[in-house]
């Protein structure tokens, strides 16, 4: 059996080093490399010898500085684009873009249901986000029989020393002794669930726009009871707090992050088995 030869573009990304490491465990059926795709210099890389690229470089946390804007455009877009004609001018079989719930819009309100279908159409409201649409179309737009475009839209990943929201939940676990007891639903995915899915993609040579996710949706107060007994803290999970929430998360989006819903139907769950890791044991392992 040949190797198959990837390269990842965008270097040191936390999906990209854990991709890495995950397929490792393969050795004799992946030869992987990651080159930066910052400045000039990657464009005198030759893709030619790679049968996939995956595309992970990108700016990664939501800013609403307006100076902001341009960059966003010109590395989550522009970037993108470039990288992935590249590979298609230079016969690459497969090119993996990781693109983003975000795409979708806001999270819902406290008991306001968001689940996104196959007929949701994308409504990004900032300029990550829409700067990441616009690269996932264009992506879609160059697929063909000998270049297979690949869009996987995926939710909030997490997992060993992950950042964004993840690390702060932890942070509030081991500290606070109430929790607000809100029953909400998020689609999320474990970093192994998702190299899986990606290796997994990768070996069947797959094409198209993608929804990995955990098997089951994830509710933040499970998440905080897990953690808190993993660090033998003691919280005690109250409602006394959940209708001023609720008129906050009306105003402030950062309420809505945590205690909001948003989730992918699981029709649009792949249909294969990737979730090698289950809800209880990857809130465990990721402390």
């Amino acid at each position: 059996m040949n190797k198959k030869r990837i390269l990842i573009t965008g270097k040191g990304s936390y999906v990209g080093t854990s991709f890495m490491k995950w397929v490792e465990q393969w050795p004799e059926q992946y030869d992987v490399e990651e080159i930066s795709v910052r400045g000039e210099e990657w464009k005198l890389h030759d893709f030619s010898v790679y049968d996939v690229v995956l595309h992970v470089a990108g700016i990664a946390h939501v800013s609403t500085d307006p100076s902001m804007e341009s960059q966003y455009y010109k590395i989550n877009r522009d970037l993108t684009i470039e990288v992935a004609n590249k590979a298609k001018n230079e016969n690459v079989k497969q090119f993996v873009f990781m693109s983003s719930m975000i795409i979708y819009g806001p999270d819902g309100k406290i008991g306001v249901d968001k689940m996104i279908s196959q007929h949701t159409v994308p409504n990004p409201i900032d300029f990550y986000g829409k700067s990441k649409l616009e690269a996932d179309n264009a992506i879609q737009e160059l697929n063909s029989p000998q270049f297979k475009a690949v869009s996987v839209r995926i939710p909030m990943v997490y997992g060993p020393s992950c950042k964004g929201n993840f690390p702060r939940l932890k942070l509030l676990a081991g500290k606070l002794p109430v929790f607000p007891d809100i029953r909400n639903q998020r689609s999320m995915i474990f970093v192994s669930n998702l190299c899986e899915f990606l290796r997994i993609i990768i070996e069947k040579e797959l094409a198209g726009v993608f929804f990995p996710q955990n098997k089951e949706y994830v509710c933040t107060t499970e998440i905080i009871k897990i953690m808190a007994s993993t660090l033998n803290k003691k919280v005690r999970l109250v409602k006394v707090f959940n209708p001023i929430l609720k008129i906050m998360s009306s105003k402030i989006n950062f309420v809505n992050k945590i205690f909001g819903n948003k989730t992918y139907d699981q029709a649009l769950i792949p249909p294969f088995d990737y979730c090698i890791v289950e809800f209880e044991e990857s809130i465990k392992i990721s402390m």
